[in-house]
């Protein structure tokens, strides 16, 4: 099954896309769908680079909660200091060490942190686990530290790894 298969919750997720895209469940969209999301998935595992293993898939839901959230309310943030009479940002950059080595857990936080309004990852040096990020209104280096490695990354170990 693997072999013909070899990433079946991409392929569900897909043929769900394809089904809501479509606005129709009928035979011929979930056929059509079925056959996209089989060839979809033989790509991916032509450049995945090795399996996705979920340990606990459930605490995905609680991080997309989390960072849809964070999103919102760094909206707003960044709305403030710039509808301010004189936007005065303190931007910078913070060097973070990184416990997180799973590959897909690092390209989600590194999603995560650049769909963040103020926030972009910018650089990942994986011989030290380091992590160079830009922030817009940096106001306590050790307050954002604190706050990726408590709010994301800790979600994302135990989910990865």
């Amino acid at each position: 099954m693997r072999r013909i298969l070899p990433h079946p919750i991409l392929a569900g997720l897909l043929l769900l896309l394809w089904l809501v895209l479509q606005q129709s469940a009928g035979f011929g969209h979930i056929l059509l769908g079925a056959l996209i999301a089989v060839l979809a998935s033989l790509a991916a595992n032509a450049v995945l680079p090795e399996p996705v293993t979920l340990r606990r898939p459930l605490k995905l839901v609680q991080l997309f909660a989390i960072a849809g959230l964070d999103i919102v309310r760094s909206n707003f943030a960044v709305l403030t200091v710039l509808l301010s009479r004189r936007p005065n940002p303190t931007s910078g950059f913070i060097e973070m060490k990184l416990e997180l080595t799973n590959r897909f857990g690092l390209a989600i936080l590194a999603c995560l942190l650049t769909a963040t309004p103020g926030s972009a990852w910018l650089e990942y040096d994986g011989e030290r686990s380091i992590v160079l990020i830009h922030v817009f209104d940096l106001k306590d280096e050790a307050e954002w530290v604190a706050t990726i490695k408590k709010r994301y990354e800790s979600l994302l170990l135990e989910i990865f790894e």
